[in-house]
């Protein structure tokens, strides 16, 4: 029983503290974990290794991002991402033990990992992560692991000593703990044991994140702490940019800024910055990729082409070095008050009408880089109400206490999410594979799309790539009809792809219809057409406009190409974890992934691979980044002439 557990014991022996918490509460533990960083890897994997070890015990596991390093396959990928993993997240670094079981379909049979979001298409072919996947709205979490009978709670923390005693920090994950504790005490159930592990690394955040020294049962404060996950920053390519650019003229001076992870979110931020302090330039850049003006059209109503001057306000469930950024660039600057903020800076005497006080930026976790924990760090420290961390419940909905304040936190809001794909009628497929298949999870995405609808003047814009390359060769992203859907048609409002932007809110079918071609490849908005008029959604004689026919990639490049030349479209906007010699292998590497995708490609690269062209810049220190100059065996001559190739083409 929980009652045997010495309260407020502190632990410095992982396995020792594990085997206690065992112990008190019997052989059938329910634990639940915060999602991404706020896990505790070490005490997860020494429970998980003694329930392993002993059949009479088991153990389920609610979570969900369950963040592991990448495992490569062997050949050119491991010779490439080896020796960069081991510099980019140390020696150090600990997974957690039954994600990685779970990915090579190898959990014991007395342990169950349920979570609501996967670390994006890493358990595809996971048998049990697909059967015990819980597809659920971010903010119904808590609400139903009240149902789950959960008996420990564990969680990363911040610790902080001072003259009031010791507090705690829930830090990069305040989402769901204080809701889930909330709602079970409402709900008349015992509270499960609450086991704070101390991470000296983790940035300390106040106000809502923070908790009182007796919220937890226990600590671990381990002598050794391995390195906070930390995401590598990602590259942009010409269709990326040309998507931010055409999503950044539909946010308001003044408004409410929301925005995930990913490229094309980078690629949104990137382009706010360009429209912030490279006005003339951004414009131009606009009005190439725009032909027929529609983006500029939606911008005269729905968000704006001048630099911000009122700034926005972020509310987003997820903090990330796109927030940073922006507001270095002095666009992340709107600031609100809530009830909570009042009363922390009344006590701390931080009231003065001549400092502008309240939070910029509202979040239920953070993941991003190193810097990003910095900078998070040293904002709570230098600016203490500037980012205010707490509940999903306060982030993803205007229901509750909180509602009129939240409608006007948010006005002018634009929610940004990605998608993977998109239909014809409108509905979006972010998460599961026609088949079935999790490839991530809904999330918050339900969440923001709805509330979008529910402001007087907020937009869901969904952005995504219009094409991908699959078993087939390239292929379209925008579908007719697909089996599974995220987004219902009935909440269609803003779709955005490198191609521009197609509002659908309050169109009729044949209207939305028309506006998603408008953003297809046109490669195959012939087909696409034909296919809508087959089933009724198209005029018989409706004509495909000639402007629609430059939705190509060849167009991008072209209208681009001032920008690039001017050095405001690098390939690293926000500079990179790579070295010089890995950035010039990046491109050609994609280029060998792309191959491998189909029958087509994998027919170009035996073609490159007898004709590889004239030697490109840089071979020399590529060969010898990747182990292969000289190559000892018939593999590595093998290797070594693919990779040739392969940077000959991507040059």
């Amino acid at each position: 029983m929980i009652a045997d557990m010495p309260i407020r014991r502190r632990y410095a022996d992982t396995a020792a503290c594990a085997q206690q918490v065992a112990d008190a509460l019997g052989p059938d533990l329910r634990v639940a974990a915060p999602l991404g960083l706020g896990k505790p890897h070490g005490l997860l994997n020494a429970l998980y290794a003694l329930t392993a070890a002993d059949t009479t015990r088991s153990m389920r596991l609610y979570t969900a991002l369950s963040l592991t390093r990448p495992r490569p396959r062997q050949g050119l990928e491991a010779r490439f991402l080896e020796p960069f993993l081991r510099r980019h997240f140390g020696a150090d670094q600990v997974d957690p033990q039954y994600a990685i079981d779970q990915a090579r379909n190898a959990l014991p049979p007395n342990v169950a990992v349920h979570e609501f979001y996967l670390q994006s298409g890493a358990l595809l072919h996971s048998a049990s992560a697909q059967r015990s996947y819980i597809s659920q709205n971010y903010t119904h979490v808590a609400r139903d692991l009240v149902l789950q009978d959960i008996n420990l709670l564990v969680q990363l923390v911040a610790k902080r000593e001072g003259p009031d005693g010791v507090h705690y920090s829930l830090s990069s994950n305040p989402d769901l703990t204080l809701d889930f504790l909330r709602q079970t005490q409402a709900a008349g159930k015992p509270r499960p044991l609450c086991v704070a592990v101390v991470h000296p690394d983790l940035p300390y955040m106040s106000g809502a994140a923070e908790v009182p020294e007796n919220f937890f049962d226990a600590e671990l404060q381990p002598e050794t702490s391995p390195p906070l996950f930390a995401l590598p920053r990602l590259p942009l390519d010409v269709a990326e940019y040309a998507l931010g650019l055409h999503a950044s003229a539909l946010v308001k001076d003044g408004g409410c800024l929301q925005i995930g992870i990913g490229a094309l979110s980078d690629a949104l931020v990137k382009a706010l910055l360009l429209r912030q302090q490279s006005n003339s330039a951004w414009r131009g850049a606009l009005a190439a990729l725009d032909v027929g003006g529609n983006t500029r059209t939606l911008a005269g109503y729905v968000g704006g082409t001048a630099p911000f001057d009122t700034g926005l306000y972020g509310a987003s469930e997820m903090v990330m070095d796109g927030f940073m950024h922006l507001q270095r660039g002095g666009i992340l600057k709107r600031r609100s008050w809530d009830n909570l903020a009042l009363e922390r800076a009344s006590v701390a005497g931080r009231l003065n009408p001549a400092t502008p006080g309240g939070h910029y930026l509202r979040g239920a976790f953070f993941l991003g880089s190193r810097e990003l924990y910095t900078w998070l760090g040293e904002t709570e420290a230098a600016d203490p109400d500037a980012i205010d961390m707490c509940p999903v419940s306060r982030v993803n909905q205007l229901y509750g206490d909180h509602q009129a304040l939240a409608a006007l936190q948010r006005r002018g809001a634009r929610f940004f999410n990605t998608c993977m794909m998109a239909t014809l009628l409108g509905a979006a497929v972010s998460d599961t594979l026609e088949e079935g298949a999790v490839v991530s999870g809904v999330g918050g995405q339900y969440n923001f799309v709805a509330m979008a609808h529910e402001l007087a003047d907020g937009r869901s814009v969904l952005l995504l790539r219009a094409t991908r390359v699959g078993r087939n060769g390239l292929e379209s992203n925008i579908r007719w009809n697909y089996g599974q859907t995220t987004i219902p048609r009935h909440l269609r409002d803003i779709v955005v792809t490198e191609y521009g932007v197609a509002d659908l809110r309050g169109k009729t079918d044949s209207e939305c219809v028309e506006a998603m071609l408008s953003i297809t490849d046109a490669a195959f908005i012939d087909a696409l057409c034909v296919e809508a008029k087959a089933h009724g959604k198209l005029a018989p004689d409706f004509v495909i406009p000639a402007a629609w026919r430059r939705n190509r990639p060849d167009c991008l490049r072209q209208s681009l190409a001032p920008l690039q030349r001017k050095g405001l479209l690098p390939t690293f906007p926000f500079g990179s974890d790579f070295d010089e010699v890995e950035q010039r292998l990046l491109p050609a590497l994609n280029w060998l992934k792309g191959c491998a995708a189909s029958w087509r490609g994998k027919w170009r690269l035996l073609q490159a691979v007898a004709r590889p062209g004239a030697p490109a810049a840089g071979e020399a220190e590529a060969l010898q980044r990747m182990g292969l100059a000289p190559p000892v065996t018939l593999k590595d001559r093998l290797q070594q002439r693919i990779l040739l190739a392969a940077l000959r083409k991507a040059r």
